[in-house]
């Protein structure tokens, strides 16, 4: 099983991973469930050498002995590590790696390196402003008109370039909720699959236990293997949709306190590069200074935001390129094998095993009763005489060896799609007491007996190929491929354009900010001159207009 800091790492960590967060903690405990029950009469192969496991996962071995193993994503992940004296990191995607979060966070580290620096520089100059404001008299401004237009050209350039920003921004958190919501349906879609496909597994166990044809039934420690494994299915099958639905439930959440958390700030950013454009051209100084103060703390905090966001589209593309690598090297050794324990082959054959026995031996009881008693020619009065007559029933097409390798069908055998239709043309009309008054070798009850009996192992045969590639991690490496080719494109390229609007909108109401301050200075030194022009006779405010 999953060890319990296992699963609270996932949940923890791949908010941002609802990739591997929901089919792998789902599926895991699936493959767990199924791995840790013993099956009757199949040898435990922990102790040949082939395969060694520990800790949760399993181990494929060269033929030296030795782990075959692989980095994910090295060339992705190949960053300085600031815990490290800023070596290089080399050990390729792993959450579960001190040194790979350190790397990955420091991709971040130009954004929030601006965000200080802004902070504690601003701050800094706003307080020297301050102080010649209050410490300094009040002498003769000079006026240049070529600076005045300068400043309040640059003033719309960056309102412009912040309302440009902030519709970046808009779009893309829009866009990458949308692809996350589109994933998680994916993944859950997936594991809805499989929870249906198990229970169907286990229901038919269930009636294959109970089903008999003429008084015939399984073998006793049949029975007893499917009480077992019915048991494990339902189990693996409630844990799988359980976890799905929690952790789908608590991704929303944080989706959703994200994307709206965006929005606002989206239309913060709007309105107060706006706001601030309104307000300078109206030359309502105080205002301005209000709100230099309020886009000064927001700046930075939406630089820092947009180093976040650059640290999770980077960790987005990693785990794509992760999950891709593992998917495609089923046979090496990786980090996801951590959070993905799969089954050795050993554990899948066996598991795989129970389906086929019980598939085997419900076709025995089948073809027992047909050319036993319904292909043979009672004595009248006889136990088993219902007054069978006319061509013999075919039998049931095996799709097993008794040794459970596959089996071709001998000819004149029908299989599991054609059979009821076939020996539907051999059921006879029965008096009361459930004699044939026709001719025909299979009484209704018979049939329909015998019906219930292929469906079972047909749908057993049917879910074989499913069971295996469910254990040996086929069908999660599937889903994986899908996640990487359908759905990362644009997680990564959604999350990019989130980060680019926060840091274009932040820069951008960062130069209006000190714009404003410029273009209100120049309003002020312009308007003060002008008045001293006049008083002085070299003008007149309307000529000077």
């Amino acid at each position: 099983m999953l060890s319990s800091n296992q699963i609270s790492r996932l949940p923890s960590f791949l908010f941002i991973f609802f990739i591997t967060l929901l089919s792998p903690v789902g599926l895991a405990s699936v493959i767990d469930h199924i791995e840790s029950t013993p099956i009757p009469g199949v040898v435990d192969g922990s102790n040949s050498g082939a395969v060694s496991r520990g800790n949760g996962r399993s181990l494929l071995q060269d033929n030296n002995g030795g782990n075959s193993s692989l980095i994910l994503a090295a060339d992705r992940t190949h960053r300085k590590d600031p815990s490290d004296k800023l070596n290089y990191y080399t050990g390729g995607w792993n959450i579960s790696n001190d040194h790979y979060m350190s790397s990955v966070a420091f991709t971040g580290a130009p954004l929030f390196f601006i965000a200080a620096v802004w902070f504690l520089g601003f701050g800094v100059a706003l307080l020297l402003v301050c102080l010649c404001c209050c410490c300094c008299g009040k002498t003769r401004y000079g006026y240049s008109r070529s600076a005045y237009a300068l400043s309040l050209a640059f003033l719309a350039l960056f309102t412009v370039a912040a309302i440009i920003g902030s519709a970046v921004l808009y779009t893309g958190q829009d866009k990458f909720y949308g692809s996350t919501r589109d994933t998680m349906d994916f993944v859950v879609a997936q594991a809805d699959s499989t929870v249906y496909k198990l229970r169907n597994v286990s229901s038919v166990l269930a009636v294959a236990k109970s089903t008999g044809v003429a008084q015939i039934f399984l073998p006793k420690d049949v029975q007893n293997s499917i009480d077992r494994v019915d048991d494990t299915i339902n189990s693996a099958a409630n844990t799988l949709e359980t976890e799905t639905r929690n952790n789908k439930r608590d991704i929303l959440r944080v989706i959703d306190v994200v994307s709206q958390t965006l929005i606002i700030l989206a239309a913060v950013m709007l309105g107060l590069a706006a706001l601030g454009f309104l307000l300078s051209i109206l030359g309502l100084q105080f205002l301005v200074y209000i709100l230099v103060i309020l886009g000064w703390i927001l700046i930075a905090a939406t630089f820092f935001l947009s180093g976040v966001f650059l640290v999770l589209h980077n960790v987005v593309g990693d785990t794509c390129v992760a999950m891709d690598q593992w998917a495609k090297h089923p046979e090496a050794h990786t980090a996801l094998d951590d959070i993905i324990p799969c089954v050795d082959p050993q554990a899948a054959r066996a598991v795989l095993s129970e389906s086929k026995e019980v598939t085997f031996q419900m076709v025995g009881v089948v073809n027992r009763i047909i050319n036993n008693v319904s292909n043979v020619n009672m004595p009248t009065g006889s136990p088993a005489w219902y007054n069978q007559s006319g061509p013999l029933v075919p039998s049931l097409c095996n799709p097993f060896n008794s040794d459970k390798t596959d089996r071709k069908c001998a000819a004149g055998e029908v299989e599991f799609s054609n059979a009821t239709e076939v020996w539907k043309s051999y059921v006879c009309k029965v008096s009361a007491k459930n004699v044939c008054t026709t001719v025909g070798r299979l009484t209704p009850d018979l049939y329909g007996q015998m019906n219930t009996a292929v469906n079972i192992s047909g749908g057993l045969y049917h879910y074989g190929p499913f069971l295996t590639e469910l254990l040996d991690c086929t069908f999660l490496r599937g889903t994986f491929n899908v996640i990487h080719d359908d759905h990362c494109p644009d997680l990564s390229k959604y999350s990019k354009w989130v980060y680019i609007g926060l840091a274009l909108a932040s820069a951008a109401v960062m130069f209006s900010l000190i714009f404003w301050v410029v273009y209100a200075r120049e309003r002020r030194h312009r308007k003060y001159t002008k008045l001293v022009d006049a008083r002085s006779g070299l003008g007149t405010p309307s000529q000077s207009k």
